[in-house]
């Protein structure tokens, strides 16, 4: 449905919303700060290790995308051992909530198998929250990899275990030379990887591709901690929602239009997660363009609007969310951001020595 917006002054704007905000205190749905558990860092990756492949959200509507899956990971250097309801469908839905919490469950518990690769994103996986098995994920700590709606899964497991996990590509996603470089350098080296968008000039006079913008001078060193915007803001209020207090927040999104873009982060605030954090990465956002209707403000306007007052650095068009080349983010690490380079990197190791 087509809304058409008022026009508002941006300085009236801001100084309604702040005085609004002001006005009220800010509720701190899903606090942890004192329960939150120590960083829970999984065992490292070498090649020839068995992978677990699961579909926690969606299910797969093309059969060969299993092929695809199944045989980058091997291309990788692993063996693959697939998910007992990896293929199951209930309606949308890679099976029953049941079956696939089952799935990751058993993963974790199984020795052999050295780290979990989710399939897919799509939706789904925050209804499987509630069936996880924490306690058999702190006993056996190790990565888990996927984006997407596979946010709720780095945000739960991260809140309730303390560990590492990894935003990156999907299993069936787009395995390119920079994707693999990626997951070289962060699973294989074990590198403290800094986190620079990969720009070609091309014909062009200018770089056009890849783009950083700063929003707000400066550096910040913090945990990184965030994901798909949309599928974040649907766990606050819940013990899955991360404590942000002094967190670097990373979001990315797809196929929303800027007035939900606006609704969301105005949850951010209202819930008080962006007076918590000290820097701020917003990565792409694709295929969120204003729609029909006279006034619609823009992606630039409402980052505006939520970030600037908050005074600290801050970036956007980090190579984070739905796009073929991503930066594999380890959700949890300690990290420091150059908003004026459009840059962070890892502070600390995220595999233990």
């Amino acid at each position: 449905m087509k809304r058409n917006f008022p026009i508002m002054n941006k300085r009236h704007f801001l100084k309604s919303t702040l005085l609004g905000l002001g006005a009220f205190p800010l509720l701190s749905f899903g606090e942890h700060s004192e329960d939150s558990p120590k960083l829970l860092l999984p065992k490292p990756l070498q090649k020839g290790d068995t992978v677990g492949l699961i579909s926690p959200s969606a299910a797969t509507s093309e059969r060969i995308q299993f092929d695809f899956a199944k045989e980058a990971l091997e291309a990788l250097g692993f063996q693959v051992k697939l998910g007992e309801n990896l293929k199951n469908r209930r309606g949308h839905l890679a099976g029953s909530d049941a079956e696939r919490a089952e799935d990751l469950n058993t993963m974790f518990a199984d020795p052999d198998v050295k780290a979990v690769i989710c399939i897919r994103g799509g939706s789904g996986a925050a209804r499987i929250l509630p069936l996880i098995d924490y306690e058999t994920i702190k006993k056996n700590p190790k990565p888990i990899l996927g984006y997407s709606d596979i946010t709720a899964l780095h945000c739960a497991i991260h809140s309730q275990t303390g560990l590492v996990t990894f935003h990156g590509p999907n299993g069936s996603g787009s395995w390119n030379n920079f994707n693999v470089s990626q997951f070289q350098k962060m699973f294989f080296d074990q590198s403290l990887v800094t986190f620079v968008n990969e720009q070609v000039k091309g014909d062009d006079l200018v770089v056009k591709q890849n783009r950083t913008q700063t929003l707000g001078p400066g550096t910040a060193q913090g945990k990184i901690l965030g994901g798909n915007l949309t599928v974040l803001v649907s766990l606050s209020g819940t013990p899955y929602f991360p404590d942000f207090k002094d967190a670097i927040l990373f979001i990315e999104d797809i196929g929303e239009d800027p007035y939900k873009i606006d609704r969301m982060m105005s949850t951010l605030a209202l819930n008080g997660t962006l007076s918590k954090i000290k820097g701020f990465i917003f990565g792409q956002c694709s295929d969120c363009n204003p729609g029909g209707g006279y006034g619609s403000l823009t992606l630039d306007d409402i980052l505006d609007d939520y970030i600037l007052p908050l005074g600290i650095p801050a970036y956007k068009g980090a190579m984070i969310g739905h796009v073929a080349k991503q930066f594999i983010v380890p959700v949890g690490a300690k990290v420091e951001m150059d908003a004026t380079q459009g840059t962070f990197r890892m502070l600390e190791p995220v595999f233990p020595k």
